[in-house]
């Protein structure tokens, strides 16, 4: 799938059509160049999800958490646990975490290992990795790659 985000103006409505595709993936890799957006579209999405935190880059903490606090999302009849949400009954509910990762400060794949990527990256919780380049031999099988091009006119092109 592509999604092409013209300029900044326009992201929000990318990261809606990202979000109503997400089905039941919950693992996701970004990967782009330097300045080419991928917080910012992070950002971006954890909005359109119903995120009321303060979403920042996690360059140096390494993984933030965000927690849905209003889905937007048809979620009138979904059950209100994550436990349920995480059985395929719902896709999204308030009060669910995301983890949002960036790894492009890790010297080490122990460093990754230390930190216990494998709690956040099977825990049927979203995660959202920026520099995955770096971890590629940890990734889930199922984790679904993204990749954020620059486009020469400034816009971007979001495909996985």
């Amino acid at each position: 799938m592509e999604i092409k985000i013209q300029d900044i103006d326009h992201i929000r409505e990318a990261a809606r059509e990202f979000v109503e595709n997400i089905g039941e993936a919950r693992v996701f890799a970004f990967y782009g160049k330097m300045g080419a957006g991928k917080t910012t579209f992070v950002k971006a999405i954890c909005e359109e999800l119903g995120v009321d935190d303060v979403i920042t880059s996690p360059t140096f903490a390494i993984i933030n958490e965000y927690t849905i606090d209003h889905s937007p999302l048809n979620i009138d009849h979904c059950p209100t646990s994550e436990s349920a949400a995480n059985n395929g009954q719902c896709s999204m509910v308030n009060g669910q975490s995301i983890y949002h990762f960036d790894f492009y400060r890790i010297k080490k794949l122990e460093e990754v290992y230390d930190m216990g990527y494998e709690d956040y990256f099977y825990s049927g919780a979203l995660c959202f990795i920026e520099w995955p380049e770096l971890i590629e031999e940890i990734l889930p099988d199922d984790a679904v790659r993204v990749s954020i091009i620059e486009q020469e006119d400034g816009s971007r092109v979001v495909s996985y």
